[in-house]
C-alpha cells in the first residue's frame, strides 16, 4: 500500500458514518426539546424556561456540529479534526457567489417584505447600536455552526452516493424534519413561523448551498455565512415571500450550473481534506 493510500484511509470518514450522524444529531436536539414539550413544568422548574437564547437550545442547535466533530475525532483524530476545521478557512469562489451572498440575499428580504407591504411601515427592530450588536453575535454563533454537520459532513457523503440536486434535497428534507420540535415550543423563534413554508424553505437552501459548497471548493465558511444570511437580524420581516423568492432562487441556481447539479462531476465528497489545497471555480 502506497503512502498517499494510507493518508487516504487514515483520514476518510466511511459512508456509514451518516447513520450515526443522523442518531447524535436528532438525538440529542429532539432529546432536549422533546424533554420540554413532555414535561415542560419539571424541565422549567430545574432549567428555566426555554428561550431561543438558552443554554440547552444552543446545545440542541450544536447537535450536529457536535456530531460532525464526534464521528471526524473517531475517523482521524486531532489531525484530523485540524484539517476538517481548515475547511472554515476557505474563502475563494467566484465574484457571482459572493454577489449573490452580500447583495442577492439582501435583495430577497427586501423584494419580499416590499410585496408583503410591511417594508416602510415596520420599525427598526432596535433601540440602540449595543442591542443590534448582541443580536447579530447571537445570530453568528447559532444556525450558522450547523453548517460543520449538515454541509461539513453530511453533504460530502451523500455526494459519494447522489448527484448534488438530489443530495441538496435530500439533506434539505433531513434538515427541514430536524427543527420540527422547534415549532412545538413557545419561546422559540421557530413557533411563530409556518412549518410548511419552512420545509419549502429548507429544500431551497439547501439546493443553493449545495451549489456554493461544491463551487468553492467544500468551504464550511461560505456556508456558514450564507446561513448567517438568512437569519440576519437586520433584515425585514418578508414571510413568506422570501421563502417564494428563495425558491426562484435555487430553480435559477439549478438552471446555471446543472452540469455539476446533475452529475458528480465537481462534487466534493471528502470530510476530511488529504491536503491544504483545493480546486475553486
Amino acid at each position: 500500500m502506497s503512502p498517499a493510500t494510507v493518508v487516504r484511509e487514515t483520514y476518510r470518514v466511511p459512508l456509514r458514518s451518516f447513520i450515526p450522524f443522523l442518531l447524535i444529531s436528532f438525538g440529542l436536539a429532539w432529546g432536549i426539546l422533546g424533554l420540554y414539550i413532555f414535561f415542560p413544568e419539571s424541565m422549567a422548574s430545574v432549567f428555566g424556561q426555554l428561550t431561543g437564547n438558552h443554554p440547552l437550545f444552543f446545545l440542541a442547535v450544536y447537535a450536529p456540529a457536535i456530531a460532525a466533530f464526534i464521528l471526524v475525532a473517531c475517523a482521524g483524530g486531532m489531525e484530523g479534526v485540524r484539517r476538517f476545521l481548515g475547511r472554515a478557512l476557505l474563502w475563494r469562489c467566484s465574484m457571482a457567489w459572493y454577489a449573490f451572498l452580500i447583495i442577492g440575499i439582501p435583495l430577497i428580504f427586501i423584494c419580499g417584505s416590499a410585496i408583503r407591504g410591511n417594508l416602510l411601515t415596520d420599525p427598526f427592530p432596535f433601540s440602540s447600536f449595543q442591542s443590534l450588536l448582541v443580536a447579530m453575535v447571537l445570530a453568528a454563533i447559532k444556525g450558522p455552526v450547523e453548517e460543520f454537520g449538515w454541509r461539513g459532513l453530511a453533504l460530502p457523503l451523500l455526494q459519494r452516493k447522489f448527484a448534488p440536486l438530489w443530495s441538496g434535497l435530500i439533506l434539505g428534507a433531513i434538515w427541514g424534519l430536524w427543527h420540527m420540535p422547534a415549532f412545538l415550543l413557545s419561546g422559540t423563534q421557530q413557533s411563530e413561523w409556518s412549518f410548511p413554508a419552512f420545509f419549502a424553505g429548507c429544500l431551497a437552501i439547501s439546493v443553493i448551498v449545495t451549489a456554493l459548497f461544491n463551487r468553492s471548493g467544500g468551504s464550511i465558511l461560505l456556508s456558514a455565512f450564507f446561513h448567517f444570511s438568512l437569519m440576519n437580524p437586520v433584515f425585514p420581516d418578508a414571510a413568506p415571500y422570501d421563502t417564494y423568492l428563495l425558491i426562484a432562487a435555487a430553480i435559477l441556481v439549478v438552471w446555471q450550473n446543472h452540469k455539476m447539479m446533475f452529475t458528480k462531476e465537481g462534487a466534493v465528497t471528502q470530510v476530511i481534506p488529504m491536503n491544504q489545497s483545493t480546486r475553486f471555480n
